[in-house]
């Protein structure tokens, strides 16, 4: 994440929140020491905890997905290749 002064945040405000509408966000600095983080509105918040099941229904894993490739894989162990 690039770190801009405050003077070239005012300057170049807009283009750098299009680029964190766009997913760069940005940190603005004073006399070098970090003072906010911009970033887009639909970012994932540091420490937020993980919705399980979130992708329910997006994708289908087959029923023998514990077991794909199981032949291939002990030929391998076997054969020492």
């Amino acid at each position: 994440m690039k770190t801009v002064n405050i003077h070239e945040a005012k300057t170049h405000l807009s283009r750098l929140v299009d680029e964190a509408a766009d997913g760069e966000g940005f940190i603005i600095a004073k006399a070098g020491k970090p003072l906010v983080k911009v970033m887009p509105l639909d970012a994932p918040v540091a420490g937020a905890k993980r919705r399980i099941g979130f992708m329910d229904g997006e994708c289908d894993i087959p029923d023998d997905f514990d077991r794909m490739g199981a032949e291939e894989i002990q030929r391998l162990f076997e054969d020492g290749a």
